[in-house]
């Protein structure tokens, strides 16, 4: 045998080889950990060694890539030297187009055989191969697991950004793709994919990004009677309400609704000999960079279903509930009354009904207001309502500006936030008197 021959002979089984190995690696990225568990119950041969393996999946992937990645190329080099001094010696080929012939084929049988057969071989039998591959995984990571670690130090380093100490291979992105994978081949549904890729976006998402707002915030403060906060909670919608003891920085606790209503009914002269401040729950606080996922985890474990956000220097920067991080996955959360309003509706000549979101210039030339956001410094009409009434807005409550009576109207969605604010010129008498919407 030539030694021409015996070069390409080893480049073809140097290929097959790194076919093998990328079928591997396929199967064990693949393979579900409930199904091996489930194998392994049963006694299946070499369930338990994979079940093993996939506490530390992404080693066992970098070692059979790398031993990939070295069979691949060295397969290439071994047939470009051969190919290439064949052609130029044997037919008198330029050695740039020996170069180019050998570099084609071995693209084109690299990418047919590695890249398409061994994955799709992967993916379909990815529990059988995954089980018995799992051993020589082992092996190699135990042999190769340095380098393979060291390579991926030098790589981190020599990348931009924060690289990733178990290296790129087997990530979040590899399972977002098989979730639209398994969208493609009618396995899930469209909305359950998009629910599976909520889930992987909360790890990316912070307390501050799902809160309400100080500024949207309902409080009461500690002196306030029982009544008053049972009729501030029947106005507002909520049944849970922050405690405030100087000034909406300092929550000390939450009032619930509940409470309140026990307590005056088993004594009804509760609701105006007690305060608030007697009833209150303690408050659980949360920094708002903690991350969204942590934060459902550790409101579960708390048992609590609000938690008030504090930002860097200690402040209220707003709320948060279990409803909130949960609607980052189900999305928006409306009750039956919430539908979709235009943001201005004309009612008549001096009459009409904005969005509660509309910015307040606008709204400003829409009845001729003599009002400018920057020196109001807020941008919505709500915002304007919370500045000239000193608080939160709860649906009723009226402010007058210019001649113009601006009333909040309906709360909006689960957090019953104000949906649409009502603008009429006149007195707040004269309003009162024929407005009976």
């Amino acid at each position: 045998m030539s030694s021409d021959l015996l070069l390409i002979l080893i480049a073809v089984v140097l290929v097959v080889f790194a076919a093998i190995l990328v079928m591997a690696e396929t199967a064990i990225t693949r393979v579900s950990r409930s199904r091996i568990d489930e194998l392994a119950r049963d006694g299946v041969r070499g369930a338990a060694r994979l079940l093993a393996l996939m506490d530390d999946r992404p080693r066992y992937v970098n070692v059979l890539l790398f031993v990939s990645t070295v069979a691949v190329v060295t397969a290439v080099a071994l047939v470009s030297y051969v190919g290439v001094v064949s052609l130029q010696e044997d037919r008198g080929w330029p050695v740039g187009l020996a170069l180019f012939v050998v570099v084609l084929t071995m693209v084109v049988a690299n990418y047919v055989v590695v890249g398409v057969a061994a994955r799709t071989l992967g993916r379909q039998h990815a529990d059988v191969i995954a089980m018995r591959s799992a051993g020589f995984a082992r092996l190699m990571a135990g042999l190769l697991g340095p380098v393979t670690s060291l390579l991926i130090l030098i790589g981190n380093v020599l990348t931009p950004g924060k690289g990733y100490r178990d290296g790129p291979f087997v990530s979040q992105a590899e399972l977002r793709e098989l979730v639209d994978i398994a969208e493609a081949e009618d396995l899930i549904e469209d909305d359950e994919r998009q629910m599976i890729h909520s889930v992987f976006e909360l790890g990316d998402t912070f307390a501050r990004e799902v809160m309400v707002p100080r500024t949207e915030m309902i409080y009461i403060e500690r002196h306030k009677t029982l009544r008053q906060a049972l009729s501030l909670g029947l106005r507002s919608g909520f049944s849970r309400i922050p405690v405030i003891g100087d000034n909406s920085d300092d929550v000390i606790g939450i009032v619930y609704l509940k409470d309140i209503v026990r307590r005056v009914f088993d004594n009804r002269e509760s609701e105006q000999s007690e305060t608030v401040e007697s009833l209150m729950r303690p408050a659980f606080m949360v920094p708002d960079s903690k991350q969204a996922d942590e934060l459902l985890k550790s409101m579960q474990a708390a048992r609590t279903h609000l938690a008030i956000v504090v930002d860097e220097y200690g402040g209220t920067a707003g709320l948060v509930t279990i409803e909130d991080v949960l609607e980052e996955i189900v999305g928006e959360i409306d009750d039956e009354y919430d539908t979709a309003a235009p943001e201005v509706t004309r009612l008549a000549a001096n009459e009409v009904r904005v969005s509660s979101r509309m910015h307040v210039d606008d709204f400003a030339d829409l009845i001729g207001l003599d009002v400018e956001s920057e020196d109001e410094g807020i941008d919505t009409v709500l915002g304007l309502m919370g500045k000239r009434l000193g608080r939160v807005p709860i649906p009723g409550a009226s402010v007058e500006i210019d001649g113009w009576v601006l009333t909040a109207e309906r709360g909006a969605g689960r957090r019953n936030r104000i949906a649409s604010v009502h603008a009429k010129h006149g007195s707040p008498t004269e309003v009162e008197a024929t407005d009976v919407g």
